[in-house]
């Protein structure tokens, strides 16, 4: 009966249109009084969720993608992007698919990589006479590349998620060649797209001026470098990482680039900071839901309700992508992520998916989720910036979905595409 208030109250409180977090916390506490257990076991559960050094990472992470995303930066990842790819057929969304891939790299935020490529790609785009409902797909989906580059604070959220099963190391490096797969499925979509409908192709402007837009974009691009340099040398943690982000990036745009005003660095700390309490809120009721979780044994429950369907890991694999996806169109990345790998990790680790591989599965589908309606909030953006109604995008995005879904097909059926890396740099043994 307590397991059925917990998630009937839940499920009532997101149909009734309350937020997320304080959906995750109601029903928790409706829960919590129902069994009569004491008030006080809320408040000790959110200090304890909260209260964990390695999470000041994200809140310097965010600050750090803030900075890069009011700094300036994303112009001149554009002008690289296009003068390395613009000559091919559609060249402007081969262009916005790369930018939007470095410039997630740095800004490690699937929503300020949309922002700020938005801003410059999607006009540009329309200017030069491509579907707007083109430019915005292109945008919105390479965007979402962010959620698995270095600088991303939601693979801080995951490990600490995964209750110290898998090292944040070891997440970072197995990120990279998820990230380039998931960037080479789009330039494949963006490109048939572009081919089907007839866009031109634009022209090369010459090494001489790749190599000079490279020489102004890479100061930028470092960033992923260092952290990643630094922590596979053991120079500092990965804790340590996102504060090394922020004091780079702070110099980078005050005294390299000099494109930072102090009214922007302001709106970018304003930003962090309301991120990074919406972020820890989410943290702190989620950690009384996994406690509720864990003393129903939800998790336990969920494998024995697979198995009847499947003792396949292949298909134990296909349910756990159908379940997120869905549970990712109407609630925030951060949310699934805290919700659900308590309850799915140890299932697919059953089955036999390293911890850190679906770690790259669970990431994939909740970006995938950003770009879904009703929460879709990637897609809000971008539709916002092109000015044009989601149900418009929502029309044509069959072959940005492929390319997303195809993604994630190579990543839960490959497992060396999550662990390659790890084990190569770091000597990950999982």
């Amino acid at each position: 009966m307590e397991l059925i208030i917990l998630g009937a109250t839940f499920f009532g409180f997101l149909i009734l249109g309350v937020p997320v977090a304080f959906a995750i916390g109601l029903s928790a506490i409706c829960t919590i009084l129902y069994e009569g257990l004491p008030v006080a076991v809320i408040f000790q559960q959110m200090m304890s969720g909260m209260n964990i050094f390695s999470f000041l990472a994200i809140p310097f992470f965010v600050f750090s993608g803030e900075l890069m995303l009011h700094g300036g930066v994303a112009d001149k990842i554009v002008q690289l992007a296009k003068n390395l790819v613009g000559h091919i057929r559609g060249g402007l969304g081969m262009s916005n698919v790369v930018a939007c891939t470095l410039f997630g790299g740095v800004s490690g935020s699937p929503v300020a990589d949309v922002s700020a490529m938005g801003a410059v790609m999607i006009p540009m785009m329309k200017k030069e006479g491509f579907d707007t409902d083109y430019a915005v797909n292109v945008t919105t989906h390479a965007s979402l590349v962010g959620a698995l580059m270095p600088t991303s604070h939601n693979m801080i959220i995951y490990a600490l998620a995964a209750g110290g099963k898998v090292s944040i190391g070891a997440l970072i490096a197995a990120g990279l060649l998820p990230a380039i797969v998931l960037m080479v499925c789009m330039l494949v979509a963006a490109y048939a797209v572009a081919v089907k409908r007839g866009y031109p192709a634009g022209k090369f402007p010459g090494w001489a001026e790749v190599f000079r837009s490279l020489a102004a974009a890479l100061p930028g691009l470092l960033i992923v470098g260092i952290i990643l340099a630094g922590i596979l040398s053991g120079v500092f943690t990965a804790t340590e990482s996102a504060a090394v982000a922020v004091t780079y990036t702070i110099l980078l745009t005050f005294l390299i680039y000099r494109t930072m005003t102090l009214q922007n660095f302001l709106r970018a700390a304003a930003k962090a900071v309301k991120t990074t309490g919406v972020v820890l809120l989410l943290i702190g009721v989620s950690t009384m839901f996994q406690y509720l979780m864990g003393l129903y044994e939800v998790a336990d429950l969920a494998g024995e309700m697979m198995s009847r369907v499947s003792t396949q890991p292949w298909v134990i694999f296909l349910l756990i992508n159908v379940i997120l996806f869905v549970l990712g169109t109407f609630m925030d990345m951060a949310a699934t992520i805290l919700i659900c790998t308590p309850i799915f990790l140890p299932i697919a680790m059953k089955a036999g998916m390293d911890p850190v591989q679906f770690g790259m599965l669970m990431l994939i589908n909740c970006a995938l989720g950003l770009n879904t309606p009703p929460v879709g909030t990637t897609q809000f953006v971008g539709c916002a910036i092109g000015g044009i109604s989601v149900g418009a995008v929502m029309r044509t995005i069959l072959p940005f979905y492929a390319a997303l879904i195809a993604a994630l097909m190579f990543v839960t059926y490959v497992p060396a595409f999550s662990l390659w890396l790890p084990r190569l740099l770091m000597g990950y043994k999982g």
